[in-house]
């Protein structure tokens, strides 16, 4: 008697995990024992439900996905990551304001996965951006930022971005530019004399802050209540910072450049 799609897919985490280890390429046994940490006699009696089921075939000893089998599998590898990132932290992201990303991004949240919450912030790095973001943006072609404050040493790390050829481009709100203008000189002089890009944005950002450089895409949310706390995401896989680049231009269309800081 055959099983319902559901029950072959979800109820056993073995058979799940072969699937999606399949959607890559076909597969000798030996490799799926390998990645799913297991042995012959516990996997082989998964592997025949699939096939029992047409959603694997076999020929000698390696597997692969049927025609349904693809199907399925595209539609259940999104959801899945998109499950992935929400256990990374479900408390930040159920209690986090996820407004600022437009509806075709937020239906491709799947791409962040897998992604970190970063809740554990030492007193010392309050004021501070994450070191290891920086050391990584220190060695990247372009630095993209959209932000509503800047931290108290951003001189110095825009300094060192502007002696590593790294190109800042900054989207700020009106009150920030502002502040840059008329209290923060050196930023300023070094905004209009490097390689950089500056753009005012229109409208109110409902976030912190968010960025991405050639290894890393990060955002701060502000909490549901519009409160700031030093949480953020991070996820350095290509997707998450394609997509991460995709968010800047979404905000960049309705943005001013400003040629003079």
């Amino acid at each position: 008697m055959k099983k319902p799609l559901l029950d072959v897919v979800f109820s056993s985490r073995k058979r799940r995990d072969t699937l999606i280890l399949l959607q890559e390429a076909p597969q000798e046994m030996d490799y799926l024992l390998k990645s799913l940490d297991t042995n012959r006699q516990a996997l082989l009696p998964q592997v025949k439900i699939l096939e029992k089921h047409y959603l694997v075939t076999k020929s000698d000893d390696v597997y692969e996905l049927t025609k349904i089998g693809k199907l399925i599998v595209d539609e259940v590898k999104p959801l899945l990551d998109t499950v992935s990132v929400f256990d990374s932290d479900i408390e930040y992201w159920g209690t986090h304001d996820l407004n600022f990303i437009p509806p075709y991004l937020l239906k491709r949240l799947h791409e962040l996965s897998p992604c970190k919450v970063i809740s554990k912030i030492s007193p010392a790095q309050l004021y501070e951006p994450s070191e290891n973001v920086i050391e990584k943006a220190k060695h990247s072609k372009v630095q993209t930022s959209v932000t509503t404050f800047l931290f108290p040493n951003f001189a110095s790390i825009l300094k060192d971005f502007t002696k590593n050829g790294v190109k800042m481009r900054l989207i700020v709100t009106q009150k920030l530019l502002s502040k840059i203008r008329d209290e923060m000189e050196e930023i300023r002089f070094l905004l209009n004399n490097g390689n950089h890009e500056v753009f005012l944005y229109s409208k109110e950002m409902n976030f912190a802050s968010f960025g991405t450089n050639d290894f890393c895409f990060m955002a701060r949310a502000l909490t549901k209540k519009g409160e700031y706390d030093m949480k953020y995401i991070m996820s350095c896989e290509p997707s998450a910072i394609q997509w991460g680049n995709e968010l800047f231009e979404y905000y960049l269309k309705d943005s001013i450049p400003i040629s003079d800081v």
